[in-house]
């Protein structure tokens, strides 16, 4: 009994000191934690420094975290409620991907009606969207809808602020609750807190918003777009800044901002601050609080030298002249900054927490713009300072490329939006993140035509890859086949005997029937005849039979020796994404008339290289066909003519490069302009006229002029050398 007692009071104790063991560190940790909570905040500590920092971090709001701005998560949690009763709202839920199947992605645009008033900047997104090829006047084709209310600005203090709108889009019998809808908003919110509310219930919109918040952001369904101001160009824009990569890539200054300085209300305590990394030297910080109407009853003591100091400084100096650019949040959190910073090649800094950049579905920022920290401010020159200048000058090209592919227009910002959309709707037949972040941009990059890399000509050299070593001849013939004599039968002898010609293919746009194949030489390579339909933009359609990367475009009184064929293919084999051939011609500005002239004169400038005798990749027929509206090429159709300046209009805005000028035969010129049938339209005294007046159209069009000039032109490594022609690979063009 005793034993048995002895063993039940060790298995007592051992139990004890398990539960101890075990248990003892959560006991004393609650212990902690609640001795903790009833402890008061402990205050931070009194930096020496501390005076220097008035006006960026006080006290209560270091404790805070800034609460006093933010709110608490249940108030936010309202505020969100309140302004998007969708928020859960993604494109599987509140999109109707059965509107888009039957005619494709098209937008229809609500009329306007008698009495809307519309700003100039919502005026031209609409003109944007009508001017697309994803327009349609009839809503029972359309896949999308953007409404004819100007939602830009939904400040309740604005003059252009829409009032009643609710009741409208109500009454409206295609809103559906905003399915399918795009509603486009740059400023929301109103003084002081200038929240997200737009005012309106957007139901199931999917909304393009400049300043986006990124906990009010829907990923996959909003698009964040960039805040751009009422001058902001329709069309084309201006180029970039960076014309020359300088190395070292510094500028004189290294971090620069000039702008407004707010008193009170959100977004003053980040501008307040800046102040305090400006050294007058290679940092230049300058504010104002000269702005507003009742800026005298709230300025403060650095006021007036903040003024003072302004007016010293050039802005666009600045710009043109510093490697970063602060960008911090104004009132919302965007800022016309963003854009101004990316155009002049100045790296943005940006100090906008929770800001969901624009585009930020497809584009990568962290490879254009550094994202600092509102609160950091003093950390933000050491963190620029230690960029290497290979990184610098990365950055700075990378402002450049999405500057010109996304931003230098209202037309560039609202297509980029459009084909966001598109591509979440087709997700099958879209682009990755590489297409639309390197050269040309996503929007010359149409994923109808194929999803691999190698397919297109801009990303050979990213890939490692070089164009297959075969070409197709694409012969645009208009006369009737009279007798074997004609210059057509020369050239399919010509081109037939290249080592790099797969097939041929005659497109027949003659108003005589096509010849059977009986009256057409035997060729070594495959010959097909293929109907035009009269057209003579046919020639730039994607035809199927076309199978090789490269194309050969010929007219039928073309005349060449095959050496100048096979030299032009491995000409263009190093530049494939380029026009490379003969017959070059200019482009020059005529002041007198102001407005762009066209020139045939032969000189050793050139902007252009006529179609009839050019090598180019087969992508651009399928660019041609579908990135171009119908009207341009209904008017090369309607004059007969402009086809081939056309073609290269957009082979230049795609590459932003020139043309590449091959050597030719001297006697080739005279010979042009003697040969066959292009003498027919070359005597039409309207035939220089109408190039002219092609040329300002396509520029209108485009809203700049993309050709640009060369004095370029590639030759056998011994062209007219004078060694043995024994020597020399292309014998009979290297003659001397």
């Amino acid at each position: 009994m005793q034993a048995r007692k002895k063993y039940i009071l060790l298995a007592f104790c051992a139990s004890w000191l398990l539960v101890f063991y075990f248990g003892g560190a959560q006991i004393r940790l609650l212990n902690y934690v609640s001795r903790r909570k009833s402890e008061e905040v402990r205050p931070w500590p009194l930096w020496v420094d501390r005076h220097a920092l008035q006006g960026y971090a006080p006290l209560h709001e270091l404790q805070n975290d800034g609460a006093s701005h933010q709110g608490s998560p249940k108030s936010k949690s309202e505020t969100r409620t309140n302004i998007y009763k969708n928020s859960r709202c993604r494109m599987e839920t509140c999109f109707d991907f059965s509107k888009c199947e039957k005619f494709g992605f098209k937008v229809y645009v609500y009329p306007l009606e008698k009495g809307d008033r519309v700003s100039e900047s919502y005026q031209k997104i609409i003109t944007s969207i009508v001017e697309s090829r994803y327009y349609t006047p009839n809503p029972q084709e359309a896949c999308l809808f953007v409404l004819n209310i100007d939602t830009l600005d939904r400040d309740q203090l604005s003059v252009q602020y829409v009032h009643n709108v609710n009741e409208r889009i109500r009454g409206f019998p295609l809103w559906n609750d905003g399915r399918n809808h795009l509603v486009f908003n740059l400023y929301s919110g109103t003084w002081p807190n200038y929240t997200e509310d737009l005012g309106l219930d957007l139901g199931q919109a999917i909304l393009a918003k400049a300043s986006f918040y990124v906990e009010h952001f829907r990923p996959g369904f909003d698009i964040s777009i960039p805040l751009f101001s009422k001058e902001h160009p329709q069309k084309g824009g201006e180029r970039g800044w960076l014309v020359y990569n300088n190395v070292p890539p510094r500028r004189k200054y290294l971090l620069v901002f000039k702008g407004k300085r707010y008193l009170t209300g959100i977004g003053s305590d980040t501008r307040n601050a800046l102040h305090h990394i400006h050294n007058g030297k290679d940092i230049i910080s300058l504010t104002t609080c000269k702005h507003g109407k009742d800026w005298e009853k709230h300025k403060d003591s650095r006021c007036d030298w903040d003024n003072k100091e302004y007016e010293q400084y050039d802005y666009q100096e600045l710009l043109h002249n510093s490697s970063f650019c602060l960008v911090p949040r104004g009132r919302r959190l965007g800022s016309f900054r963003f854009l101004e910073s990316l155009q002049a090649a100045c790296i943005p800094v940006l100090l906008s927490n929770g800001w969901e950049l624009p585009f930020s579905d497809v584009i990568d920022w962290k490879q254009a713009v550094i994202e600092g920290d509102e609160r950091l401010l003093l950390q933000i020159p050491s963190t620029v300072r230690s960029i290497n200048s290979d990184k610098i000058l990365a950055f700075r090209q990378r402002t450049q490329m999405l500057w010109e592919a996304y931003f230098s227009s209202v037309d560039k910002i609202v297509l980029t939006t459009l084909e966001i959309i598109k591509d979440r709707v087709f997700g099958r037949v879209s682009r990755n993140k590489l297409m639309w972040n390197t050269l040309p941009g996503g929007l010359f990059v149409l994923p109808e035509y194929s999803s691999h890399l190698s397919d297109f000509p801009f990303y050979y050299l990213n890939q490692g890859l070089s164009p297959r070593q075969e070409f197709t001849a694409v012969i645009h013939a208009v006369s009737p086949l009279l007798s074997q004599s004609q210059p057509i039968m020369k050239l399919l002898q010509v081109v037939s005997k290249s080592k790099y010609c797969s097939q041929i293919i005659i497109l027949w746009n003659s108003e005589k029937p096509a010849p059977p194949r009986s009256r057409w030489p035997e060729t070594p390579v495959p010959l097909s005849i293929v109907e035009g339909k009269r057209k003579i933009s046919s020639r730039f359609l994607p035809y199927s039979d076309i199978t090789t990367d490269a194309v050969l475009s010929l007219d039928e009184d073309t005349v060449l020796l095959t050496s100048e064929v096979n030299f032009a293919f491995v000409v263009w084999c190093s530049f494939p994404d380029r026009i490379v051939g003969y017959p070059p011609r200019s482009h020059f500005w005529d002041n007198s008339k102001q407005m762009w002239g066209y020139t045939s004169k032969w000189t050793n400038e050139f902007s252009m290289i006529l179609t009839g005798a050019a090598f180019y990749h087969r992508y651009y027929h399928h660019l041609f066909s579908h990135y171009l509206p119908t009207a341009l090429r209904s008017l090369v159709d309607q004059t007969g003519n402009c086809d081939d300046i056309l073609f290269n209009f957009l082979v230049s805005a795609v590459t932003q490069l020139p043309p590449i000028k091959v050597i030719q035969r001297k006697q080739y010129k005279e010979v042009l302009s003697t040969q066959g049938m292009k003498s027919l339209h070359w005597v039409n005294p309207d035939h220089f006229s109408q190039r002219q007046d092609c040329m300002n159209v396509f520029a209108h069009w485009f809203g700049y002029m993309p050709l640009v000039h060369s004095q370029v032109r590639l030759d056998p490594v011994l062209f007219k050398d004078q060694v043995s022609i024994l020597r020399k690979k292309y014998k009979d063009l290297e003659r001397p």
